[in-house]
């Protein structure tokens, strides 16, 4: 029996109705062509502050994204509403290429790695030289971090009215590390944030540090007119309590750099991180490692560094600061 005439059209065609009410997915998504870059400030609970232009923009991540995770630092391409206005959302449908990642572990033996920051050139490692005590691994840990994602590091001490800096800097001299020395009084009187600003111009510089350092109240110092909240330190434990929930990128006056202020850690694992690239940070050691043999962890009996050492070539202390910081993935920070 046929259901339809010899002359049948569009018309005449049963089509199974969408019980959804909406379009059929398809494969194809927009190119956004006219989509703005944006900047990524802040991230929290899945709604996003993106500068755009001159203008702040509250904003969530577009569906199409999938599973692309958005960090503090990313450059994005934004659409919708891009006014600014109270109430107003707009949509992140794009995160450009990365210049450099930042990555961290919760400790050695996770297999999850989080991107604590994206796009900037150098990470300050902010620690008190008392109140509470240095943890010199917690530090080599941040500078592994930085070497494999290829950022310049910067030691700023803080509270040199309460302990020297050199006894901590004897152990990082052969690294030739840039660092700032720094104390509240200096901060109060603005003397220590024009020394460390001379470090951040035009750059865009993350911050890390363990609680209590006073890691915010030196961004505060820095930034003067977007005052973040500051604790103190527990005197019983030593440790300070968490006051930076979330990172958040702020403008240095002028607009000559950025500072990427991130909450309080306890501790950086280095999960992710392949020890064979940790040698790349020591240009002098590189030709010496000709002689190794095959995935040579340049701490065994065999390495060729041992020798290219003794004859001459480099200086023994960055052979011990190269191994010393290999071997932080086999301690705990508070070592």
């Amino acid at each position: 029996m046929r259901r339809y005439g010899k002359h049948t059209d569009e018309d005449d065609v049963r089509v199974r109705p969408n019980r959804k009410g909406n379009r059929p997915r398809t494969s194809i998504r927009p190119k956004h062509e006219d989509a703005a870059e944006g900047f990524v400030l802040t991230v929290d609970r899945g709604r996003l502050t993106v500068l755009v232009e001159d203008r702040i923009v509250m904003a969530m991540k577009a569906r199409e994204l999938g599973r692309k995770g958005v960090v503090v630092g990313d450059r994005v391409a934004v659409v919708g509403d891009l006014s600014g206005q109270k109430d107003t959302l707009a949509r992140i449908v794009r995160v450009e290429e990365r210049r450099s990642v930042l990555r961290r572990t919760a400790d050695d033996t996770d297999p999850f790695e989080r991107v604590v920051v994206a796009n900037a050139d150098q990470l300050a490692i902010v620690t008190a030289l008392a109140d509470p005590e240095p943890r010199p691994r917690l530090i080599d840990r941040c500078l592994v971090a930085a070497y494999d994602a290829g950022l310049e590091p910067l030691l700023v001490l803080t509270k040199s009215d309460l302990a020297p800096a050199a006894k901590l800097m004897e152990s990082y001299g052969a690294l030739g590390l840039p660092y700032v020395v720094t104390n509240r009084e200096e901060l109060a009187v603005g003397e220590a944030a024009e020394r460390v600003r001379e470090r951040l111009n035009g750059r865009v510089t993350a911050f890390v540090g363990h609680s209590g350092v006073g890691k915010t109240t030196l961004v505060n110092a820095l930034v003067p007119d977007r005052q973040r909240a500051t604790g103190h330190v527990n005197a019983v434990t030593g440790r300070g309590r968490h006051t930076t929930t979330s990172a958040l990128a702020l403008p240095l006056p002028g607009g000559s750099g950025w500072v990427i202020d991130t909450p309080g850690v306890r501790s950086f694992g280095l999960n992710h991180i392949d020890p064979s690239r940790v040698i790349n940070a020591f240009p002098d050691l590189v030709p010496g490692t000709e002689g190794c043999p095959r995935a040579c962890g340049h701490d065994e009996p065999d390495c060729a560094l041992d020798q290219w050492v003794a004859d001459g070539h480099a200086d023994p202390q960055r052979l011990y600061s190269l191994r010393r910081l290999l071997a932080t993935r086999e301690r705990r920070e508070g070592d």
